[in-house]
């Protein structure tokens, strides 16, 4: 078949963060640097947001490894929402259900130039996602909720042909209907072992 599997996948930040802020959260000591009586600045490695009675509602923090994040909790202590930045530049914004499993994510990827929103279900698949790059090519892809394979995929790749791809329940692409750059329909099917079997035209 065609090669047009670089429709598929979600490429989001490398940096998405997989889970809620350390549990350990120990305060970091602070320092102001005053002009006259107010302060200009704060520096501290970790900053704790308490809500009314006490309680932990926000942490904002920078770890061992220079990712620097915001971790928001509800009022059960849930990490419900986080922003991240890697050392390296990649960012991401993840939001979280009262179980601790990520159900959104949108990502940026410098290195790679690539931005993108990842769905998922209550167990932690991925179940659908929207992506793009730098050059222009986006793709949409729908998973298998049960096994986390790619199952649908509609994408335009840089040149502007746009094509839909289905796969089997082992990731196999099995059917494409796709569209030259001259507008010419073409319509691919393959059997389990990726050998066309019909083709049109």
């Amino acid at each position: 078949m065609r090669d047009t599997n670089l429709f598929l996948g979600l490429a989001l930040a490398g940096g998405i963060a997989g889970g809620i802020a350390g549990a350990l959260l120990m305060p970091a000591a602070a320092s102001a640097v005053s002009s006259h009586r107010h302060p200009r600045a704060i520096e501290a490695s970790e900053f704790i947001l308490a809500g009314p009675h006490g309680e932990q509602r926000a942490v904002l923090r920078v770890s061992l490894n220079g990712l620097a994040n915001l971790t928001m909790f509800d009022d059960s202590g849930r990490g419900r929402a986080q922003l991240a930045v890697t050392a390296e530049g990649n960012s991401s914004i993840a939001f979280f259900d009262e179980n601790g499993q990520r159900r959104v994510a949108v990502g940026e990827n410098a290195a790679r130039g690539r931005a993108g929103i990842a769905i998922f279900n209550a167990k932690g698949k991925e179940t659908g996602g929207l992506s793009g790059d730098a050059a222009g090519e986006t793709s949409l892809t729908l998973y298998d909720p049960n096994s986390g394979l790619a199952r649908a995929g509609l994408g335009v790749s840089q040149q502007g042909v746009p094509a839909l791809l289905l796969l089997d329940q082992n990731g196999k692409d099995r059917a494409e209907l796709h569209l030259e750059a001259s507008g010419k329909p073409g319509l691919v099917l393959a059997d389990e072992n990726g050998k066309t079997i019909a083709a049109l035209p």
